[in-house]
């Protein structure tokens, strides 16, 4: 089974590494994901699969708890193929495993 979630979020710079990029997940994707997968890896993370535009990657979210969601790192071979930067927004596609 899986779970899938599409919703447009903008890019934006981690702050102590302004090279990193992520979106924030809607709070209510993270609340879902969390009832989902109530056992999560390292740091909390979740294993995802991702697709922006025709790019589709294997990543991880990362939870967010100052704004009760989690993160998804976007890399720079993505934000070039896809040619989005920071402060433009993307429509995403996530896909949890649920195992």
């Amino acid at each position: 089974m899986e779970l899938h979630f599409t919703f447009t979020a903008e890019l934006w710079p981690w702050s102590s590494n302004t090279a990193m990029t992520f979106v924030r997940l809607p709070v209510d994707d993270a609340e879902d994901i969390r009832e989902f997968v109530p056992v999560r890896r390292g740091f909390g993370s979740v294993p995802v699969g991702v697709q922006i535009g025709d790019t589709r990657w294997k990543t991880s979210v990362f939870p967010d708890k100052e704004n009760d969601t989690f993160v998804l790192p976007i890399k720079k071979a993505v934000r070039t193929a896809q040619k989005i930067e920071v402060g433009d927004s993307a429509e995403v596609t996530i896909t949890v495993q649920l195992d």
